[in-house]
């Protein structure tokens, strides 16, 4: 018994949704009982209601786009004008237009309101996905996540799943679903709040949705579809001939996704940690390679690095003590300073008397000076932009070795490490360097330790 969850470019086109129900049923006929399939808005449906939310604040209604997707998908299943599903898909799109109406008079998009206006993405495409299972044969039913047990508190754009929501979904998956063959097509990403108003779940919301159900009802997989063979040994846009990893452990996923590898999103993980229900990687363009496995245990092949990932453009600052501080002083203030300017670190690297650490680029640069201005009673601080962080996931027990490798590429290279820390987390080995040599570090270091 498993879970299985399609994200949007899966689900991109009618011609691509055919193809993943067929991947379902070939799936179920190769022995596996989907209870759910969590799906994502169709290919890029929700960047285009969040653009439509910007356009009604201008004073334009448009849902043109959404509505000729998602209609041609429908046309094509031959879906007839009294089909269940056509009804309620085009209910669905007569109410996203009519509520973009009201932004547009009242001039006004709360966060409230971005999370209903983003859902109907989601709630139209587990629509059209169900029904086309129905048609190829395959007993299905659409849920919207509330009615299956994905109840959060009222944060909207990022909430939290309620300490509930376990027992509610049990509950629900008991009453709702009569025949355990029936397969539940469920909205990723999207939940109500106790007053029953639609949340979001933020990033790797979709992912959340499916450890959620996957761990509340204990069962033995949750399959994350992708684009890729599993998880890979770093990015293949830079290294073409990076290979799939077999297995990888809970942690070193969460390093992995920290630092910018395309994997799931820490916190969508956490239910699947906390009963450790296997969670697999596989690729929907290529069903039959065995993808990769994360779980409690890491990987029993011996190898010194497990993935090589990375982080662009980050800031790095350089913060030297000019007060005669004990060291918790001159430390306790520059942290102080980063909580109240609510800037978070990267990596950090310090001594009795200087700190350096990273800031990722997205945050506020006005922060990033007003902070600098807040350190200069204290310190010299140096700011120096366009550096990248290089994470080796790699078994610590033998950094040693792992480390003499990356600095013999590193100095044939002439590549200058700016800064080094080895996480508290005893997964990750960290480099800053210079953002023009990271591509040419990341090839060199793979085809040492790969």
């Amino acid at each position: 018994e498993c879970v299985f969850k399609f994200g949007g470019s899966s689900l991109a086109s009618a011609e691509r949704i055919d193809y993943v129900a067929h991947l379902i049923k070939d799936q179920i006929q190769l022995g596996y009982k989907p209870r759910a399939v969590i799906c994502s808005a169709m290919g890029k449906t929700t960047n285009q209601l969040l653009l439509a939310g910007e356009y009604a604040l201008e004073g334009k209604v448009c849902v043109e786009e959404i509505r000729t997707l998602h209609t041609n998908t429908m046309n094509i299943f031959n879906f007839s004008e009294i089909d269940f599903t056509r009804i309620a898909v085009n209910e669905l799109l007569i109410e996203c237009e009519q509520m973009l109406t009201g932004v547009k008079m009242i001039q006004e998009l709360s966060p409230k309101s971005l999370d209903q206006l983003v859902s109907y993405g989601e709630r139209c495409s587990v629509r059209i996905m169900a029904a086309r299972l129905n048609q190829i044969g395959i007993p299905a039913q659409s849920f919207d996540a509330w009615e299956l047990g994905i109840i959060t508190d009222s944060q909207f754009g990022d909430a939290k799943l309620l300490p509930s929501y376990e027992s509610k979904i049990q509950n629900a998956f008991k009453e709702k679903i009569n025949d355990v063959n029936t397969v539940a097509i469920v909205t990723g990403f999207i939940g109500h709040d106790s007053n029953g108003k639609i949340t979001t779940l933020g990033r790797g919301g979709s992912d959340l949705t499916a450890t959620a159900i996957g761990a509340a009802l204990k069962l033995d997989e949750i399959q994350v579809w992708k684009d890729v063979d599993g998880i890979l040994s770093t990015d293949p846009r830079i290294v073409s001939n990076a290979i799939p990893l077999d297995q990888i452990s809970f942690e070193e996923a969460s390093e992995l996704a920290y630092f910018g590898a395309q994997v799931l999103h820490p916190i969508a993980m956490q239910p699947a940690m906390k009963y450790n229900v296997p969670v697999r990687v596989k690729n929907s363009y290529n069903p039959s390679a065995i993808g990769t496995i994360i779980r409690a245990e890491k990987s029993m092949s011996q190898r010194l690095v497990t993935a090589i990932t990375y982080k662009k453009g980050v800031t790095v600052l350089d913060i030297c003590s000019t007060q005669m501080l004990g060291a918790y002083g001159f430390l306790a203030k520059v942290f102080h300073e980063f909580e109240k300017h609510k800037l978070s670190v990267d990596v950090l690297a310090s001594s009795e008397v200087s700190v350096s650490l990273t800031l990722d680029t997205k945050q506020d640069t006005n922060m990033i000076d007003s902070l600098m201005e807040a350190l200069s009673d204290v310190s010299n601080v140096i700011r120096k932009d366009n550096y990248s962080i290089i994470t080796l996931i790699a078994d610590i027990t033998q950094s040693s070795e792992v480390l003499a490798i990356a600095f013999r590429v590193f100095s044939k290279e002439n590549i200058q490490v700016e800064m080094m820390s080895q996480g508290a987390s005893k997964v990750n080995i960290s480099f800053i360097i210079k953002s023009s040599q990271l591509e040419k570090a990341i090839i060199q270091l793979h085809s040492c330790y790969f």
